[in-house]
């Protein structure tokens, strides 16, 4: 695992400090890497949100579509 270093304003470190003791946090390095993750995920998210704006129209599906879905499913054998 790799070390990052940062320096915060005091202000901001005793955000952190709090958020750690009032979330359960065991560290503030916890706490920055959740938040890491979530921005990861916003990201990711963004960016299928944009490539499917970027693919075009949508295309009419026939009235019976879920029904076929629960159908096709049904119809798979079941896994253990």
């Amino acid at each position: 695992m790799a070390t990052m270093n940062i320096s915060l304003p005091d202000e901001l470190k005793e955000f952190v400090d709090a958020q750690v003791a009032e979330q359960g946090y065991t560290s503030s390095s916890e706490y920055l890497r959740e938040l890491i993750r979530k921005q990861r995920d916003v990201e990711m998210l963004r960016g299928l949100l944009l490539d499917g704006v970027r693919s075009g129209p949508a295309a009419p599906m026939a009235s019976d579509f879920f029904a076929q879905m629960r159908a096709r499913a049904r119809a798979r054998p079941a896994t253990t």
